[in-house]
């Protein structure tokens, strides 16, 4: 099957990768544990654009991840890459 390449939204794409995260909890929890966000607050917290910054740079910077978040949406990873720029600029882990 081919790989989804258009453009989606960046907040839809993060929204959606805080969705993946929270599919799993071992995924959810090491989320939570490195931003310091309680559970009760994920929901108010997904409408800050600086915290779906912090979710897509959550999955770049662990490639483990990025990979298994593209392979089960069936997307190319770089698509997360280009939706963290528009929405937020370059991420510092450049």
């Amino acid at each position: 099957m081919a790989l989804k390449r258009e453009r989606p939204d960046p907040e839809a794409m993060a929204i959606d990768a805080l969705g993946f995260l929270a599919e799993d909890v071992e995924r959810i929890s090491r989320f939570l544990a490195i931003t310091g966000i309680e559970p009760g607050s994920l929901r108010a917290a997904a409408g800050e654009p600086l915290f779906l910054v912090s979710v897509l740079d959550h999955l770049l910077a662990d490639e483990a991840l990025l990979l298994a978040y593209a392979a089960n949406r069936r997307i190319a990873p770089e698509m997360l890459a280009d939706a963290r720029q528009r929405l937020g600029g370059r991420p510092d882990f450049d």
